[in-house]
């Protein structure tokens, strides 16, 4: 896999200082979850499954949640459960056999995980898909606490040692008792307590943003991003806070979902129009295309990053260009990491950024540079004259 692997490699030649590294299922933790980029979610009950899998994967989608919880009803679980089943036997038939290190590899297969409703699901899953299992990246694990946490990731170590495949774990962070003030240290305290003890199966913690506004009646407008919310503002504050240090305690955050699409209209307008958000940061005229329902979007994205999130939950096939379009690395942030990294300025300091705008004071932004080349790995390094537009358009044309 290699994200804007979709896109023909002389475009890539010309967007990109650096390009994408490919990574692969069996990449280290700390690469994968730093490449889940948008993770596209999807029903488990689609009939055509696989297929949808490997469409989304020639679109530029590296990972899955196939979803057995929210997205699906009470009724539809077994037959959600038969049809997964089904449909990585579909899958499986696509794999082949790499000769040289005598392992399956899945061809046109993003990363996938399933979202269960309860432990038993784990195990019973992975015994029911037998050899097919080696398509599985691991589970999402909902209204995850250190109570409830237990005995998923108990399930988790089980169906990893009957199976033999390494298989991750992504809790959703949705629960009341993290909402709610009163009890939001002690359920943060416990959450850190649990992941800190299996963290070599948590791959990436989730944040089921939709799940705090509907605990007060509350959803955003398309106008709005979740930190507009402050009641759930205050919550990702908190979650990062405790969960997403860079001490080495701490754990990849995800985005929350963007919940507004259009089905059956552009996302282009024909005519050229200036986006209020991208408004001054355009390199040129072409920065006109963005449609005003993607600008809350945009702002969300980048207010993610502000905040310590990295990639984002995604419920429409359009948001995915969009967020990875975002998670490129300029050339002037690539420079600034390098700069700051550089062994000889091991004893700290400050220096004037090399796009003398800036200045780069080497042991407070350290954390930041380290962060910021693992994202230029995976997601690549745009050229100094390469924009957001560039690598938006690029990603949809491809």
């Amino acid at each position: 896999m290699r994200h804007f692997g979709h896109i023909p490699s002389a475009t890539r030649a010309g967007l990109f200082h650096r390009e994408p590294a490919t990574f692969t299922a069996d990449s280290p933790a700390r690469t994968l979850a730093v490449a889940l980029g948008a993770t596209l979610y999807s029903p488990a009950t689609r009939p055509r499954l696989a297929d949808d899998v490997r469409k989304q994967a020639a679109r530029g989608v590296v990972s899955m949640v196939l979803c057995l919880e929210d997205s699906i009803s009470d009724a539809d679980v077994e037959e959600g459960e038969d049809n997964l089943v089904r449909q990585f036997a579909d899958l499986a038939a696509g794999t082949v056999t790499d000769a040289d290190t005598a392992t399956d590899t899945a061809t046109d297969v993003p990363l996938l995980f399933i979202r269960v409703r309860d432990p038993r699901q784990i195990t019973d899953l992975v015994d029911r898909l037998g050899e097919t299992v080696r398509l599985l990246s691991g589970f999402v694990l909902p209204k995850f606490t250190e109570t409830r946490g237990h005995a998923f990731l108990e399930a988790l170590t089980h169906a990893e040692r009957t199976s033999g495949r390494r298989l991750f774990a992504m809790p959703v962070l949705e629960s009341p008792e993290l909402l709610h003030l009163e009890t939001r240290a002690e359920t943060l305290a416990g959450i850190a307590s649990i992941t800190d003890k299996y963290r070599d199966r948590v791959l990436a913690l989730r944040l089921g943003v939709t799940d705090f506004c509907s605990a007060y009646g509350l959803r955003r407008s398309p106008d709005m991003t979740a930190y507009d919310v402050k009641i759930v503002a205050n919550v990702i504050a908190d979650v990062v806070n405790v969960l997403g240090r860079s001490d080495g305690t701490g754990f990849t955050v995800t985005g929350p979902v963007w919940e507004y699409f259009r089905l059956g209209e552009r996302m282009f307008k024909p005519q050229l129009r200036r986006s209020p958000f991208l408004e001054g940061r355009a390199e040129d005229l072409r920065t006109a295309l963005i449609e005003h329902d993607l600008d809350g979007l945009l702002r969300e994205i980048e207010l993610d990053r502000a905040n310590g999130l990295l990639g984002k939950t995604c419920i429409h096939p359009t948001h995915v260009v969009p967020v990875h379009a975002l998670s490129v690395v300029s050339h002037e942030e690539w420079s600034d990491a390098q700069d700051i990294l550089r062994p000889e300025q091991g004893g700290g300091g400050v220096l004037r950024s090399a796009y003398t705008n800036k200045m780069n004071e080497v042991k407070p932004h350290r954390a930041w540079a380290e962060r910021t080349l693992l994202r230029a790995e995976v997601f690549g390094v745009a050229n100094e004259d390469v924009g957001f537009v560039d690598l938006l358009t690029a990603g949809l044309a491809g």
